[in-house]
């Protein structure tokens, strides 16, 4: 028998905090285009959490698992990863962190999964996959992979009332550019916006898919710039959150058992060191650049000086990752953390079989992009720099990704014996 409750909790910070998402962006928020949210789903003696920020920080995470009223292992926490919302994960980013917002959004995430227990009741679940809304695009190569699931959860009550929508896709949620100085959830506000008005009384969540290598179509370095784009504006947000909507609703519904699993395991990540120069080269050189440098630019060399100066010469270990992995009565729910490539997610939709699956990227720990091996001859931005601005001391080393996957892919068999 399957209950369900559905539980939402404002986080929209007040004006003048620092936002986070991009190191060229130094002015605070002037004010809010769209509430931030806490959402929790619980199903069972389960829980999907998304919260509107950039990333949790796994200390913060397994804190907010403690504390709820759920065991700790039957809870996944992720980020919604919007570039338009608060310092999050303290020691990453660049920005110094307001202690009393992330007590904030600490408290805010227990609150959200202990409401949604307290407000379950019978229902019932479906599932089905939308059709392709031909928006997410390779940001690294431009005939390379993307996930192209759209999958839509609809969870009713017994009279047929629906409490709750979950839907996922796979595109950073970076519409709005580092001139954006509103809180916003980006394009998943207009996604969750158009399921609500579908159904009205029902709560929306959006759970972001592996983005490492997705956006709508620009690079990674094009996000360096404080001007305005009219393809990054919040008319541009809202007509691709409501093309992802209408496909997730075209979605059909196959009905979903009533037996709830929910596994975890924890992966050892280790670091790989690929800057040449030694710390003290690396922090003159940019030094220097920063001094003739555009403003946007000086501010990501002054990012990455301090990073030279500081984090880059302390001992490269290794990292824990949580692997989570939910069944929904035969939906495949897979949490990982930090920034995942396509190439992963698609090699667990093939585990999956033909099962429509989430896979949450962002979940429990977002400690920066974690490649494919096959990306790392490629390098760029996700695969060489990116480490400094999320204040680790070198780059995730080859292997950190497959060893996630096939974690979870064992997690997967488990989680249904005698089922496949």
């Amino acid at each position: 028998m399957i209950r369900a409750g559905v539980a939402t909790v404002d986080i929209t910070p007040p004006a003048g905090l620092p936002l986070s998402g991009f190191a060229a962006r130094t002015l605070p928020a002037t004010g809010a285009h769209d509430p931030l949210t806490v959402r929790a789903l619980a199903i069972n003696d389960t829980a999907m959490v998304v919260a509107d920020v950039i990333g949790l920080h796994g200390a913060m995470s397994a804190r907010i698992r403690r504390r709820c009223t759920l065991p700790d292992t039957n809870v996944i926490i992720s980020a919604l990863h919007n570039h338009g919302g608060p310092v999050s994960m303290a020691g990453r980013l660049t920005i110094e962190t307001d202690e009393a917002y992330l007590q904030r959004l600490e408290d805010a995430c227990v609150e959200a999964i202990d409401q949604a227990v307290a407000a379950q009741r019978p229902a019932m679940l479906s599932v089905g996959l939308g059709s392709d809304p031909d928006i997410a695009r390779n940001r690294r190569h431009p005939d390379g992979p993307v996930d192209r699931a759209l999958p839509l959860l609809r969870v009713r009550g017994e009279n047929g009332d629906m409490i709750a929508l979950m839907t996922g896709y796979a595109c950073h949620p970076v519409v709005l550019g580092a001139d954006n100085r509103l809180w916003t959830a980006d394009y998943p506000h207009f996604v969750r916006r158009a399921l609500e008005t579908a159904y009205p009384g029902a709560t929306a969540l959006f759970v972001t898919g592996c983005v490492g290598d997705a956006n709508t179509g620009h690079s990674a370095h094009a996000s360096i710039s404080l001007a305005t784009n009219p393809d990054r504006s919040f008319a541009a947000a809202e007509r691709i959150g409501t093309a992802i909507a209408k496909a997730a609703l075209e979605a059909p519904e196959q009905a979903l058992g009533g037996d709830v699993t929910a596994l975890e395991a924890q992966i050892v990540l280790p670091f790989e060191r690929r800057e040449t120069e030694t710390p003290a080269e690396l922090a003159t050189r940019w030094r220097t650049e920063c001094a003739s440098a555009e403003p946007a630019q000086a501010a990501l060399l002054e990012a990455w000086t301090h990073w030279a100066e500081t984090i880059a010469r302390e001992p490269a270990d290794t990292l824990s990752g949580r692997v989570c992995v939910f069944d929904w009565g035969g939906l495949p729910v897979i949490g990982l953390p930090g920034e995942i490539f396509a190439a992963t997610a698609l090699s667990l939709r093939a585990a999956c079989g033909e099962r429509p699956a989430f896979i949450a990227g962002f979940a429990e720990d977002n400690p920066g992009y974690i490649p494919p091996r096959e990306e790392f001859s490629s390098g760029g931005y996700e695969v060489d720099e990116a480490h400094r601005y999320y204040g680790q001391p070198a780059s995730f080393a080859p292997g950190c990704a497959e060893a996630l996957a096939g974690a979870a892919v064992e997690l997967l068999k488990k989680s249904r014996p005698g089922r496949d």
